[in-house]
């Protein structure tokens, strides 16, 4: 497509390089005669022109980001779908992808990983929200402009989120070492899809690696869809655990487990950033469905008609049915007989004697272990036939059969039913909520008694919860008290570390200023041969300086090396000698100035030549300097005496 470098195309955009090439397209730089400013110009590939799927591809595009207006999304301003040219016209980014920052860097830190990602889920969720996914988020998508500002791009095979769920893999895979899982196996996508491939993004940029890497892309897409990531931590300890956490909920194989929405990920990143230290504890593949029983006897006796059938088609089978009768007498007489015989004995015995019977006591209320010995005499046999969590304390009776003053015989069973105490629920973590929100999950996890305590805490932004006692993760019952404590921000008059602010860019350094409880000053643009142009060179107060709360801190962002400046002076160029256009010459060349030009008669040089001039050789003068040349007639006057005739005259001979 390098043809259409200097064409106007449809008269306005004059076509100027080529700025990125892709699977399908080829974007150029461009100038926007009719509004005055740069563009981007993205044209389809000849070779695509007459297939219609990526022509579809091209429009699809075009009409998921002309739905779209965000600070982090890049903007459609134009379009044309010709017949002999396709293009989109976008918002020109002056900048590189992430992808090359990644690579430049190696690894980015944890502050850096987050500013980053808090834009690209800001654009994704904008984008979701109008119904659009874009299915191919990697940083090579993703354009950083110099002040750290994020631009999503190319929005090639996205999709509305009405329309199909289901592609073929050829069409919709994306980027191999991106894609989700479903997206791999080509099944349903929808906006969980980006959430895993952000995931992969933050697992990159944090350690410096993708989480599957092999020799062939059909690998890689096996190893989204079976594998398990090696843990970041693993890879690079000072990645903290919330953003681990974080990480790795995001790349879930079950969507179902992944965070639900940008939106919600989001949230879950605040929170990382007002507490760093905090850690989500989430909890996959649990199996929340109650224990089934299953009745084997009832099962076998309800295929009764099989038996009966049987029954009917074999006539010794029926032969024997007729006996079933006589033999079930015969077994009734007997058990009649016995039981009267037993009777019989224990009547003789006393055993129906009123001597011999006992009155149930009140078990209710007593520690199991205590009621027993108090009838190890064998008046009765306490049981235990249950246990139950109960508010009241484990191993206390609550219930018991026969109830308390039943007459029972001696040595009778009573079954008692025994607390095992209230049910523990573990303590949801909180920790970095905003304390109505806090309060809010407490009671939503059966904790009703919660207490409000306030403390000053320089890492706590004011009104979000610090702790809670008991802590976060142990176990308590839901009527336990449970204090929260609240962040009052930092003590008044306390000293603030100053953060360390070398090598941020002027966003970063803004908000590191700002979480400590201080106040970003105004930046100053300086000359830096040593720092790249737009991030930090220095800054005053210097780091570890402690500080008031809102104390201003002055920075300084770099411009670059200064550039070279302009010599004022010049040398003087051998003159004396020269054919006078030759010294003209010569003085141009030093950025002289030619000045008067003076005949003389001289036999002994010939005519044109310069004899002498009004500035010496060698000599130091400003640029601009008229200097003044002498130069041979090479005749003499009638006198036969050599004179000099002042002219000004710039021709060298008469």
């Amino acid at each position: 497509m390098d043809n259409i470098i200097g064409r106007k195309l449809d008269g306005r955009y004059e076509i100027q390089e080529i700025i990125g090439v892709g699977g399908m397209a080829v974007v150029y730089k461009a100038y926007d005669s009719i509004d005055d400013r740069i563009v981007a110009v993205k044209v389809l590939k000849e070779e695509y022109l007459k297939n219609d799927e990526f022509r579809r591809r091209f429009k699809n595009e075009s009409k998921a980001v002309a739905v779209l207006s965000h600070p982090n999304i890049v903007k459609v301003f134009d379009v044309s779908f010709g017949d002999r040219i396709q293009y989109i016209v976008m918002e020109y980014i002056d900048g590189i992808t992430l992808k090359e920052y990644i690579e430049q860097q190696n690894l980015l830190t944890w502050k850096e990983t987050v500013h980053f990602s808090v834009q690209i889920l800001r654009a994704l969720q904008h984008a979701h929200e109008r119904g659009i996914v874009h299915r191919d988020i990697k940083p090579q998508n993703i354009m950083m402009l110099e002040d750290g500002t994020i631009k999503v791009t190319d929005f090639g095979i996205a999709r509305f989120a009405q329309s199909e769920t289901k592609t073929m893999t050829d069409k919709a895979i994306g980027s191999v070492h991106y894609i989700s899982p479903e997206q791999a196996r080509g099944g349903h996508t929808d906006e969980k899809s980006d959430i895993y491939s952000v995931g992969v993004m933050l697992y990159e940029m944090l350690t410096g690696k993708l989480p599957f890497e092999a020799e062939s892309a059909v690998s890689v897409a096996i190893m989204q869809m079976q594998e398990d990531p090696k843990r970041l931590r693993n890879l690079n300890p000072d990645i903290p655990e919330g953003l681990e956490d974080i990480t790795l909920h995001a790349m879930q194989k079950d969507p179902a487990q992944r965070y639900k929405s940008a939106a919600d990920m989001l949230e879950d990143i605040e929170r990382f950033k007002r507490n760093p230290s905090i850690h989500f504890q989430y909890k996959y593949f649990v199996d929340e469905s109650p224990t089934k029983y299953v009745d084997v006897i009832k099962e076998v006796k309800g295929d009764n008609s099989t038996i009966d059938d049987k029954f009917e088609k074999n006539p010794a089978a029926a032969k024997k049915s007729n006996l079933l009768p006589i033999l079930a007498g015969v077994t009734a007489a007997l058990v009649i007989v016995v039981v009267g015989m037993i009777l019989l004995t224990l009547a003789m015995r006393g055993v129906f004697s009123t001597n011999n019977q006992v009155t149930v006591p009140n078990l209710v209320g007593q520690q199991l272990q205590a009621a027993q010995a108090n009838t190890a005499n064998n008046i009765i046999q306490i049981i235990e036939s249950n246990t139950e969590y109960n508010s009241k304390p484990a191993g206390q009776i609550i219930s018991q059969t026969p109830a308390a003053n039943t007459k029972v015989s001696k040595n009778s069973e009573v079954k008692v039913v025994v607390s095992k105490g209230p049910q523990l629920i573990a303590i949801p973590d909180v920790y970095g909520q905003e304390k109505t929100q806090a309060e809010g999950t407490l009671q939503s996890s059966g904790f009703t008694n919660v207490n409000e305590q306030q403390q000053y805490d320089p890492n706590t932004a004011i009104g979000y919860v610090i702790s809670t006692q008991p802590e976060r993760g142990q176990q308590a019952a839901p009527g336990d008290a449970i204090t929260v404590l609240i962040s009052l921000g930092p003590t008044p008059n306390a000293l603030q570390s100053v953060p360390d602010l070398s090598g941020l860019t002027q966003d970063l350094a803004t908000r590191n200023i700002q979480d400590a409880g201080l106040i970003a000053g105004t930046p100053t643009q300086e000359y830096s041969s040593t720092v790249p142009k737009g991030y930090v060179t220095r800054q005053d107060p210097v780091k570890a300086t402690q500080v008031p709360a809102n104390t201003t801190i002055n920075f300084w962002i770099s411009k670059g090396p200064q550039p070279a400046s302009a010599p004022t002076t010049t040398t003087v160029p051998l003159l004396v000698g020269l054919n006078v256009n030759d010294a003209q010459a010569a003085l141009t060349k030093c950025n002289l100035k030619c000045g008067q030009i003076y005949s003389v008669y001289d036999d002994n040089v010939p005519s044109g030549t310069v004899v002498s001039a009004s500035e010496n050789q060698g000599a130091v003068v400003k640029i601009g300097t008229s200097v003044d040349l002498d130069v041979s007639t090479g005749g003499s006057n009638s006198s036969g005496s050599s004179t000099t005739s002042t002219t000004t005259s710039t021709t060298s001979s008469q």
